[in-house]
């Protein structure tokens, strides 16, 4: 199995939130042509640990990337790096922190916010450093990415849901806007995307809390969510880990002994 992969990851999305707000994903489901699954996120539940965890299957823990102050590069293999290693095109359009784990540590907006490079292990990137950074153009800034590279691999991940939840909480108007926005600019892409023969995977890193933050056990910050589009997965029921999503795109991308955690009912056999 070979595939198109893009992986969609809508920072600090709340499952509930996801479910109640994002019609649009909803049709899909609702239509048989997607599944949605709840997962809970590692702990801590923080942004930095979770985005090395959803690319490399480590939970933090056993990454060392145990909070949003470890400034380094993985010491892990990633989606990207074996990507890389078999020969394919990788590209994010990304906050800066994926920069730093995975092509250059510390992020110098002046030198690595656009990068086109292949001996990276995110080969074509467009980074911001703005947590306000609107998702309208991140989108953009992933499907120009997608046109002018054809990367097989392509992550795209926006800032605005858990900008509003860090400044108006979970139970806000402006959170559940912020998800519904989301769902609507998915709206502009998801049918070129699926037209095109692409996998889609979208999840979340983390919840939010009425705290205003997250980073602890509660259900609301660690219910996230998982809808999978394209021709390649099962849509059974299954229990699935977080830690479980590496491995999942890789063999989707078809990478051999990628040796990452992965839920095999998830996909079409044969």
């Amino acid at each position: 199995m070979s595939n198109k992969v893009i992986f969609v990851v809508l920072d600090g999305l709340n499952y509930q939130v996801a479910q109640n707000c994002m019609g649009y994903l909803s049709a899909f489901m609702d239509s048989q042509q997607a599944t949605t699954y709840q997962i809970s996120c590692e702990l801590p539940s923080l942004s930095r640990p979770l985005y090395e965890c959803l690319l490399t299957g480590e939970a933090p823990v056993h990454s060392g990337i145990v909070n949003n102050q470890v400034r380094r590069l993985s010491f892990n293999s990633s989606v990207f790096s074996l990507a890389v290693q078999a020969g394919l095109t990788t590209a994010a359009a990304a906050y800066h922190w994926v920069s730093e784990l995975y092509n250059s540590s510390p992020y110098n907006q002046q030198t690595d916010r656009i990068c086109n490079d292949k001996s990276l292990n995110i080969q074509h990137g467009m980074f911001y450093h703005l947590d306000h950074y609107p998702d309208t153009i991140l989108f953009a800034d992933g499907e120009h990415l997608r046109q002018t590279y054809q990367p097989d691999f392509l992550l795209i991940h926006p800032m605005n849901i858990d900008d509003a939840g860090h400044r108006f909480g979970l139970d806000s108007p402006e959170y559940r806007n912020s998800a519904r926005q989301a769902d609507i600019i998915l709206s502009d892409y998801l049918p070129t995307w699926i037209e095109e023969g692409y996998q889609v995977v979208i999840t979340s890193d983390h919840g939010m809390n009425n705290d205003k933050t997250h980073g602890g056990i509660l259900e609301e910050e660690r219910a996230v969510p998982l809808f999978l589009l394209g021709t390649q997965f099962s849509q059974k029921s299954v229990d699935l880990k977080q830690t479980q999503i590496c491995g999942l795109l890789c063999q989707l991308l078809g990478l051999s002994d990628h040796q990452k955690p992965y839920n095999p009912a998830l996909l079409k056999q044969g």
